[in-house]
C-alpha cells in the first residue's frame, strides 16, 4: 500500500469518526454506542436510548452507509435482522450521503413522532460517491475526534 493511499483512509477514517461523534452528540449518545467501519463500503452503527411506542420491545438504531447515507432500523428481536424504517432523503450533500448532522438529528426527531417528512420507506438506488470527494466532505469533522 503507498503513503497516499494509506493517508487517504486515514483521513477518510478520522472524518468519519468525527463526523459519527457529531451525529452521536446531536443525538445525545456517546461513541461507546457506536460502531465505525471504514472499510469499503464504509458503515456506522449508532445504538440509540429510545424505543418508538409503536414498536414496543424494540430498540431503535441509526445507521449509516456509505452507498446509501442514513437509515432508522429496529433492532429484531433475535438481534440477527434489522428492519428498516426509514432512510433519510436529504439529497444536500454529496448526493445526500453526507447530510449535515442537524439534518440527521431532524430525521431523528422525524422516526421518533412516525412522520416521513425527511425520510421513506423504500431504500434509495445506491450512489457511488469518490471516496476522495468523501474524505473532502469529511475533512471538517477531523477535528470533533478530540472533542468527544
Amino acid at each position: 500500500m503507498t503513503g497516499a493511499v494509506m493517508d487517504t483512509d486515514h483521513a477518510f477514517a478520522r472524518g468519519l469518526q468525527g463526523y459519527v461523534a457529531e451525529v452521536a452528540r446531536l443525538l445525545g449518545i456517546g461513541l461507546e454506542s457506536c460502531t465505525i467501519d471504514p472499510e469499503s463500503p464504509a458503515s456506522a452503527y449508532l445504538a440509540l436510548d429510545w424505543r418508538l411506542d409503536r414498536f414496543p420491545g424494540l430498540d431503535l438504531a441509526l445507521l449509516w452507509e456509505e452507498r446509501l447515507g442514513w437509515h432508522a432500523a429496529l433492532e429484531s428481536r433475535t438481534g440477527e435482522e434489522l428492519i428498516i424504517l426509514a432512510y433519510l432523503t436529504a439529497e444536500t450533500h454529496l448526493g445526500g450521503v453526507l447530510p449535515a448532522p442537524t439534518e440527521v438529528l431532524g430525521f431523528v426527531a422525524d422516526v421518533r413522532v412516525g412522520e416521513h417528512r425527511l425520510g421513506q420507506p423504500v431504500p434509495p438506488q445506491p450512489r457511488r460517491v469518490p471516496r476522495a470527494d468523501l474524505v473532502r466532505g469529511l475533512a471538517v469533522y477531523r477535528e470533533h475526534v478530540h472533542t468527544v
